[in-house]
Formats: C-alpha cells, sequence, structure tokens
C-alpha cells in the first residue's frame, strides 16, 4: 500500500475511531499528549524511515511529521470537533435537556 493510501485510511478509519465522543471529553494535557504520542507513532509507520545517503536510518523528526500532514494533527481535529458541537448546543431551543445540562 502507499503512504498516501495508507494516510487516507488513517484519516477516514483510525483517527475518528481514537476520538470517538471527542466533543464531551474534557481537553486534559494528559489526554492530548497520549493522542499527539499515538499519532506520530502510526504517522512513522505510515511515512517509513528516510534512507540516508550514508546507508543509516532514522526516524522522521515531528516538525517532519507535521510537515507531511499539513498541520491536520489530531489535537486540532479534536479542538474543531468540540467547536462544533458548541455551536450546535448554542443553536437548540433553550428547552432542550443537552442546552439545560450545558448550563
Amino acid at each position: 500500500m502507499s503512504g498516501k493510501s495508507k494516510l487516507k485510511l488513517y484519516y477516514s478509519v483510525i483517527g475518528p475511531i481514537v476520538v470517538c465522543g471527542c466533543e464531551t471529553w474534557v481537553p486534559k494535557e494528559s489526554i492530548i499528549q497520549k493522542l499527539s504520542v499515538f499519532e506520530r507513532k502510526i504517522l512513522r509507520k505510515i511515512f517509513e524511515p528516510p534512507k540516508e545517503a550514508n546507508v543509516i536510518w532514522r526516524i522522521k523528526a515531528n516538525k517532519e511529521l507535521d510537515e507531511l500532514i499539513k498541520h491536520r494533527n489530531i489535537t486540532n481535529y479534536v479542538k474543531a470537533q468540540r467547536l462544533s458541537w458548541f455551536g450546535h448546543i448554542n443553536r437548540m431551543p433553550e428547552t432542550s435537556t443537552v442546552k439545560r445540562i450545558h448550563k
């Protein structure tokens, strides 16, 4: 499988399963850190280590991975989902149970 296909699979299947229900999570630093570590592990598997001219293999740095995925990381996705959920709640009628709980 090509790296591009693997990345599509990650964004369409694996990523959404990992962050299922993230709209209601309390975004603690430990959770964000664990999600970032998980994502970097997956991305390093997808993009495989580059082979240098002197035949030494190395893993990609976090900055390189971030450039490869064009800054579409999992923490930004979680923040966007939470913001979307907040907007959804604000548009609900005042009598809605979810809106009353949210207040």
